[in-house]
């Protein structure tokens, strides 16, 4: 006879376990104790096995009669229900968000990321874990990542905080397409946070000033290799990170060429750099005294492994050059903006300098010109200019309402 919700709920406990039935396999079992368990009985491969399903009344009889109907189907597909559920287990065991985010990651590198990019992703994911790292993907919702965002900007890093939404974003779709998520929390999330003031980083473009910049570089009385650093930044105006990770193996001095490869290039594409008379005055100085490895900037804890990211910022800080007037990033925006303002070479060969992609992507597909012979003369022509500049007697002239040497 088939149980109801009001014999569930009246049956109590004798001295000896009771079982009351409702078809199919489907039982109660009442212990001795008073708690009151869902069981399944089904027999697979010839023999008898049993199925927990829950107690009673968290687990209600329509819902045990669910769990007996899908327990079922299995059998008819000759599937074992609890060979099954420990599958399931397994599986939800291993999809936690950080579980799936390491894959995240690996996948990245697999795809050829930069060490850069994946060192900032491995970063940002560290503010998740706490939160809900452990956590399975599916289980994760809006308000739970919200928490996590609100922890980051709680201490004023509203950029941080932006990205790591961004990235947990990505993880999650990232599960989506793996079939271990069905839904991005973080889409509901647009327009939460707080959002952070764009600042351009500080960069000298006054050619006085820049003049005097150069003349604190020469005299720089830090590392030697942190020195020529300084002086290849100005001259080569790379993006640091490109210049502290360089290696010797990528210069040809025959030619003349810094190549540096896509692995460590923004954009992943290599990018050539010619190298003035200047620059390879400063590279041959510097082969003297970096070490004999395969680094042009070895840290001085391991020749293994380059200078920090600050290591530039703070030679500049400790020349007396606060943080509001110039960084190591600067010099790009001080190449760009003087190089434009001479007039003498064309944009687009000061973008493809500077490594910069077109945004739009109709002109990105015809613009591929690599504006090589241009850019060789504007190279040399930048370092002749910095020396006018370092010298003392620099002659100095008006153009609109700028200064520029003549």
């Amino acid at each position: 006879m088939a149980l109801s919700d009001v014999k569930c709920r009246n049956a109590r406990p004798t001295s000896k376990l009771m079982k009351l039935s409702d078809g199919g396999g489907l039982q109660l079992w009442v212990q001795p104790t008073g708690s009151r368990l869902w069981r399944l009985a089904y027999r697979f491969g010839g023999k008898q096995k049993l199925l927990a399903l829950g107690s009673y009344p968290l687990i209600s009889l329509a819902e045990a009669r669910e769990a007996r109907d899908t327990a079922k189907r299995l059998l008819l597909r000759g599937i074992d229900p609890a060979q099954e559920r420990k599958l399931q287990k397994f599986h939800s065991a291993k999809d936690t968000f950080r579980s799936i985010a390491e894959e995240y990651v690996d996948k990245l590198k697999m795809e050829g990321r930069a060490d850069r990019t994946i060192t900032k992703v491995k970063w940002l994911l560290d503010f998740a874990y706490p939160s809900f790292g452990d956590k399975g993907v599916r289980e994760i919702d809006s308000a739970t990542i919200l928490t996590a965002l609100r922890s980051v900007e709680a201490r004023g890093r509203y950029e941080s905080a932006r990205r790591l939404r961004s990235t947990v974003g990505s993880v999650l779709r990232y599960a989506i397409a793996t079939a271990r998520a069905e839904a991005d929390p973080t889409i509901a999330l647009r327009g939460a946070l707080i959002s952070p003031t764009v600042t351009s980083r500080a960069a000298i473009t006054d050619p006085k000033a820049l003049g005097g910049l150069l003349r604190a570089i020469d005299t720089f009385d830090g590392q030697a290799t942190t020195r020529a650093a300084l002086k290849l930044m100005a001259l080569l105006f790379p993006r640091p990170g490109e210049l502290r990770a360089s290696g010797w193996d990528e210069f040809d001095f025959e030619s003349s060429v810094w190549t540096i490869p896509e692995g460590r290039m923004k954009m992943r594409r290599p990018h050539r750099v010619s190298l003035s008379r200047q620059a390879v005055s400063v590279l041959t100085s510097l082969k003297e005294i970096s070490g004999g490895g395969s680094l042009l900037f070895p840290s001085v804890r391991s020749v293994s492994r380059p200078i920090s990211d600050n290591t530039l910022n703070a030679a500049l800080r400790r020349m007396g050059i606060g943080k509001e007037e110039a960084t190591a990033h600067g010099f790009r925006a001080t190449a760009s903006t003087l190089l434009n303002e001479c007039g003498k070479w064309h944009p687009d060969a000061i973008e493809r300098q500077l490594a910069h992609i077109e945004n739009n992507d109709v002109r990105r597909a015809y613009a591929r010109a690599e504006h090589w012979e241009e850019r060789v003369k504007m190279m040399q022509w930048w370092a002749d200019y910095l020396d006018e500049l370092e010298s003392k007697n620099a002659r100095v002239i008006s153009i609109g309402n700028r200064d520029i040497i003549n």
